[in-house]
């Protein structure tokens, strides 16, 4: 019998669940994954050989489809990873073959102040140390193959700097004429660095180099990442790496990654991140891991290829879309969906008592700072706060009725929650007509889901009428701005001049008519700004800047003061973290 939670910490409960882990060739084999079609790494994970095994199950019927997502949350996020493997396990439990599609954690944010997302309690997946340090390596492989773009980019600089045409020609090499001052990529590396945001590089002798700024990024917001996840085949991959563009020429042409002679040698790094990783539940359902955009500052999806393999597999796969329904579940909407041709189901809206009571909180009351302790106000009774609150929590769930998809709003009931509130919240929401549960996963596991199961599984039985908040050749001026109004709420849309002339240019251009827009916003607020809690009224979406991602197909408006490298917080998780130099296992996760 596993240990229950609040005895014993949520590591040691992990540790517990790993003594009953299935071998993966065991879990490949009930999903129906055959052994030809597993690359092992070691006894509990695996990857999986995407194209050997989906030109075997495609014409598999297709399975229910179920997304995740949540209310606008604080910033320490509400459960959803938690959810997405505690509804696998419930649904389990009614007899239901189910799965999940997760991201890889990030080094960033796991090292900072979030922590992994393996999920919690006895609703996590193992094995929880090796997913959460490095896992198969796939973000390292973004992450070389992102800056090996930029090594070549920077050596082609130098040469052509310091060697004439006739030099260049007899090396077999053309003058790109690259525009120091116009480089479009960064470097990446997988950590939160504030001091790298703004940097220069080619100090030094006249051979080190040619002094330029430059930047770093956080490796999930790469272009490449975002490829991965968008991608469905090494030939589509190939293309794709191929069209992201690095630099432009002084005449304003861009450079692309094939015109730099790398697009082959990135590929080849990230031709094992292709293949989807598999691990499982503490309970022992499939839970397939794969990509890592966060959905702030990219996508925020696990990959397409995840979900096309594990809705053949399973009666019942539920897929994670990262933050707020504004953001994550958006860009699954108009962006994953648009690409997979997958119809989701259902969705699943997660709200806490703590994130009603974060939106609905007087403005005296105390602020919540990254790296901060959440203060005591939030976890004290305070209905006045807590139905304020859900007019943020309504909000979220009518732009997922947006889409015609059915939402279920998911409770995620925390071990110190007054049952009072709970059963408010629970009454609200029949009140405005939804599906509601309580869930307590946390502590009970798939048990403590049931009641969430039940009503996903009478939701997918219900007809959607599913449709995109957009057509494809609307002008991205125009797409921006209905996803302001509709979706964010905004009166209006502000544009800087530098952003405007970018649409002009984009929009005149028929080769992007088919790109996707991807707004890069606060997860913290509906609006641009993170301080403005609930329901903001009465603002404008302000557009600082356009960037184009030639090779995912995606236009990234910035709005706000979003930053592609968050900052590390004065109080990081990594001054926890150590070895046990007894047992030899790593602690403090």
């Amino acid at each position: 019998m596993l240990l229950e939670p609040g005895v014993v910490p949520d590591w040691l409960i992990a540790q517990e669940a790993e003594k009953k882990i299935k071998t993966i060739f065991r879990l490949a084999y009930e999903i129906g994954i055959e052994e030809d079609e597993i690359i092992p790494y070691g006894k509990y994970i695996a990857k999986i050989d995407y194209q050997r095994l989906y030109s075997r199950i495609k014409s598999n019927s297709t399975g229910k489809y179920i997304v995740i997502t949540a209310m606008t949350p604080t910033p320490f996020g509400e459960g959803k990873s938690t959810t997405t493997i505690g509804l696998v396990q419930g649904l389990a439990l009614r007899g239901k073959k189910a799965s999940c599609a997760i991201r890889q954690p990030s080094m960033g944010p796991l090292m900072n102040v979030k922590g992994g997302a393996s999920g919690g309690g006895l609703s996590q997946c193992v094995p929880r140390v090796e997913f959460s340090l490095g896992f198969t390596g796939d973000i390292n492989a973004v992450m070389n193959a992102h800056n090996l773009a930029m090594v070549a980019l920077t050596a082609r600089l130098l040469h052509e700097s310091n060697y004439s045409d006739e030099i260049l020609k007899k090396k077999n090499l053309k003058r790109l004429n690259i525009d120091p001052k116009r480089i479009h990529m960064g470097w990446v590396i997988d950590f939160c660095a504030q001091f790298l945001r703004k940097i220069v590089i080619g100090l030094g002798r006249e051979k080190d180099g040619i002094p330029i700024e430059s930047r770093f990024d956080i490796a999930t917001s790469s272009e490449l990442m975002a490829i991965l996840a968008l991608t469905d085949s090494i030939r589509d991959l190939r293309e794709r790496i191929g069209r992201v563009v690095v630099a432009y020429s002084k005449t304003g042409q861009p450079i692309t990654t094939e015109d730099l002679e790398v697009a082959g040698a990135m590929t080849a790094i990230m031709l094992p991140a292709i293949n989807p990783n598999l691990i499982q539940t503490i309970e022992g359902q499939p839970v397939f891991v794969h990509a890592a955009p966060f959905a702030n500052i990219a996508i925020g999806q696990s990959s397409i290829i995840a979900d096309k393999i594990a809705t053949k597999l399973s009666e019942y796969h539920v897929t994670e879309a990262g933050f707020g329904a504004d953001i994550g579940f958006e860009k699954f909407w108009n962006i994953k969906c648009r690409h997979s041709q997958l119809k989701p189901n259902a969705a699943v809206i997660v709200a806490t008592l703590r994130a009603l009571k974060y939106h609905g909180a007087d403005k005296d009351a105390p602020k919540i700072k990254v790296g901060d302790t959440i203060p005591k106000d939030y976890f004290e009774k305070n209905i006045k706060w807590l139905e304020r609150g859900l007019e943020n929590l309504f909000y979220n769930v009518d732009i997922v009725k947006k889409s015609g998809i059915t939402p279920v709003v998911c409770i995620n009931r925390f071990q110190k929650d007054y049952k009072e509130e709970i059963e408010i919240v629970k009454k609200l929401c029949l009140e405005k007509g939804l599906s509601v549960a309580v869930s307590e996963h946390w502590q009970k596991g798939g048990k403590g889901a049931l009641e969430l199961a039940d009503l996903v599984i009478d939701a997918c039985e219900n007809s959607t009428k599913f449709s995109f908040l957009y057509e494809e050749n609307l002008p991205h001026i125009s797409k921006i701005e209905l996803i302001a109004r509709e979706i964010y709420g905004a009166d209006s849309v502000e544009f800087s001049d530098l952003a405007l002339q970018k649409l002009k240019i984009i929009d005149s251009n028929k080769d992007y008519s088919d790109f996707s827009v991807c707004i890069a916003k606060t997860h913290l607020s509906l609006s641009d700004n993170p301080t403005l809690r609930g329901v903001p009224k009465g603002w404008q979406l302000s557009i600082k800047d356009i960037l184009v991602f030639n090779g995912a197909k995606l236009i990234v408006p910035v709005a706000g003061d979003i930053s592609l490298m968050p900052g590390t917080a004065s109080d990081p998780n990594y001054r926890k973290i150590d070895i046990d130099l007894t047992t030899g296992k790593v602690k403090g996760l």
